[in-house]
């Protein structure tokens, strides 16, 4: 992640997550499964590396439901976006650990959460 935002930079970002990408064990239902692709937890990590970035938006795409009869892929993907939300500028998330909530702001100005 590291080589990633430095190649964002500061600059607006918007954040899409192909659910293709991810190991077939835990996402069968799409339309072009990646054998030894990323696992859940991998997914949620690439996500959470994107706190402090200057999102401007983020969705989920290629979950193909009819293509999982578990629902699993579905579920992940309701999750994957929930996380795309917590990373989003001005969002507080409690802390693991604490219970505080932590926040953060984006370098440019958002007048829907800056007050």
């Amino acid at each position: 992640m590291d080589e990633a935002r430095e190649l964002l930079g500061t600059g607006p970002v918007y954040l899409t997550f192909d659910v293709d990408g991810l190991d077939p064990s835990v996402a069968p239902g799409t339309g072009t499964p990646e054998i030894a692709g990323l696992t859940s937890i991998q997914g949620v990590e690439i996500i959470r590396g994107c706190r402090g970035l200057d999102l401007v938006g983020a969705d989920v795409v290629e979950v193909a439901p009819q293509y999982d009869t578990s629902g699993n892929t579905a579920l992940l993907g309701a999750n994957l976006a929930y996380e795309q939300l917590c990373v989003m500028p001005g969002v507080e998330v409690p802390s693991p650990s604490t219970g505080d909530r932590r926040s953060h702001r984006s370098p440019r100005s958002h007048p829907a959460t800056d007050g």
